[in-house]
Parts: structure tokens; sequence; C-alpha cells
């Protein structure tokens, strides 16, 4: 998550603090929509414990892939 808020920080030019609230509100939106197998990988993926390949797979079975 440190990636995408400092990411969010290089682009708008918010502070780290105002970036870290809009990321975790945009992830808990997210996380809102997808299963919850699929969410619960979200945190996963974020903290480098798994692949993002290995969520796109878990997606694809949603849509018949």
């Amino acid at each position: 998550m440190d990636e995408l808020v400092k990411l969010v920080v290089e682009k708008t030019g918010i502070s780290e603090e105002m970036a870290e609230k809009a990321v975790a509100v945009v992830l808990e939106y997210i996380k809102e929509k997808l299963p919850d197998s699929i969410a619960g990988r979200l945190d996963d993926i974020l903290e480098g414990g798994l692949d993002a390949g290995d969520l796109m797979k878990g997606l694809g079975g949603l849509f018949g892939g």
C-alpha cells in the first residue's frame, strides 16, 4: 500500500496523510464490490505477498475464464 500512497502523492501533490486516507477509502470501496475470496487477496497483493497474476486468475473464474 505504501507504493500506492507514494504514487498518489507524486501524481496529485497532496500530503502523504491525505493520500493514505484516499487510498484507504478507494481500496475499501473496491473490496466491497469484489467477492470475499478475491477481496481478501487484495491486501496480500498490496503487501507484496501475492502476485497480481494470481488475483487475475481468480477474477477470470468470475467471468467464465
